[in-house]
């Protein structure tokens, strides 16, 4: 009895087809690309000072303020010179490369302001290559690009 017992066990187990399927790094970085929100990153660009923010919110406010202190302190410093008053705000597409090099994408900018101050890009493009060393952003430990929209108000009377 005994043998037969484990002959239909023995049985019962090779019986069992087991079917394993081998799946390429390609088909698994596919399917890991479809669930992956690539609009957002794991960790925001940062400068030196910005580096222990671990909060992703904080992080990202850290980095803007750096970047605003940085333009609003090089365009005070061009004391321009205004024949009507200005208040107005403008937008930076702010790209800050995989290689943590900042460059401006576009401005857009009204009428009213490039006719007051007509080098007014040429300074934001001047204070934007004058911040610091910046670390940029990543995703799943990769350096990514990224790209930031901020506003700049201008005053001038």
């Amino acid at each position: 009895m005994k043998k037969v017992l484990l002959f239909v066990f023995t049985l019962m187990l090779t019986s069992c087809n087991f079917e394993t399927k081998k799946i390429s790094s390609e088909e698994v970085l596919e399917q890991e690309s479809r669930f992956l929100n690539w609009k957002e990153v794991d960790e925001y660009p940062a400068f030196e000072h910005c580096q222990d923010k671990t909060d992703l919110a904080a992080a990202k406010n850290c980095f803007e303020r750096q970047v605003a202190t940085t333009i609003y302190s090089f365009l005070a410093s061009q004391q321009p010179v205004v024949t009507e008053s200005i208040n107005d705000t403008l937008f930076i597409y702010l790209e800050i490369t995989k290689d943590g090099r900042p460059q401006i994408d576009s401005v857009k900018v009204d009428t009213t302001v490039t006719n007051q101050l007509p080098e007014i890009e040429q300074w934001l493009r001047q204070s934007i290559d004058s911040l610091p060393k910046i670390y940029p952003a990543s995703k799943r430990g990769i350096p990514v690009s990224t790209v930031f929209k901020m506003p700049v108000v201008v005053k001038a009377e």
